[in-house]
């Protein structure tokens, strides 16, 4: 049985895909067989980082450890039963037939709430929730007072999860491991930063999810999305000497990966 990571979070923005390709390519450097499906299908960032990874690989003639990127199958319409709902079959359909080649399914949901969102949610042995560093970002979790500083009361997101782990429940499933991932943080101590780190601890405690560091904010990850490479890919193209900020990146790759305890995982880059 696969073990499924959907990568989530309604606000755009927050580095899910760039999160979806390192945790993907991780994997599969490690040995594991990944799957991966981008469900924002108009958008497609997660699709396209694959493509361009693809395309660079060929061009360079590498063959490095990949993920499968996959789309959702087409099902007719006329097969469905009244009330049915298209988008629920097709992506349980997808899962039905990766599930027997895969370690591991990762599911990249787009930024906004949409059907296919909300079923992946419920299909999430692992949810990840990248968060940037800022209460525009958090207010999608929680509310909170005007000096953030107490929450007031679970946002829409949360209570999308809360209802996805309610499914599996009554399903009889095992309950969802949601870690938040505080993301795009800022190198430098400020007031903003330290309200952010006590916000997310309570809320953490109050609706219950574990929070793992995320990635600083860096240029690299920008520069390396037209070739469709991460972090662990620099050396095998001809990046002999990493500079600091590089080798920062890599580390809090090896620190996200150990920190979201993903079964039958050894972190060994």
């Amino acid at each position: 049985m696969a073990h499924i990571i959907v990568v989530g979070n309604e606000k755009g923005g927050a580095g899910k895909s760039t999160v979806s390709m390192h945790v993907a390519t991780a994997l599969a450097r490690m040995g594991h067989k990944v799957s991966t499906l981008d469900l924002d299908l108009r958008q497609r960032t997660m699709g396209r980082y694959a493509e361009n990874r693809k395309t660079f690989l060929a061009k360079a003639g590498l063959n490095l450890p990949s993920a499968d990127c996959h789309d959702l199958p087409d099902i007719d319409p006329s097969t469905l039963s009244p009330g049915e709902n298209i988008y629920d079959h097709r992506l349980s359909a997808a899962v039905a037939s990766l599930e027997p080649q895969s370690d591991f399914i990762l599911i990249d949901c787009p930024g906004s709430h949409t059907r296919l969102s909300q079923v992946a949610h419920s299909l999430a042995d692992t949810l990840i929730t990248p968060l940037n560093d800022s209460f525009i970002d958090f207010d999608l979790l929680a509310h909170t007072d005007a000096k953030g500083e107490k929450i007031t009361g679970p946002s829409v997101y949360s209570e999308m999860v809360w209802n996805a782990r309610q499914l599996r429940a009554q399903a009889g499933l095992k309950p969802i491991d949601w870690v938040v991932m505080r993301n795009r943080v800022g190198t430098q101590r400020m007031v903003n930063k330290e309200k952010m780190e006590r916000a997310v601890k309570m809320l953490a405690e109050r609706v219950g999810f574990r929070i793992v560091p995320g990635f600083s904010e860096r240029v690299v990850f920008r520069e390396l999305f037209p070739r469709g490479l991460t972090l662990l890919d620099l050396k095998d193209i001809g990046v002999k000497q990493l500079n600091i900020s590089n080798v920062a990146a890599r580390q809090e790759l090896r620190d996200m990966m150990k920190e979201l305890k993903l079964p039958g995982v050894d972190v060994n880059f």
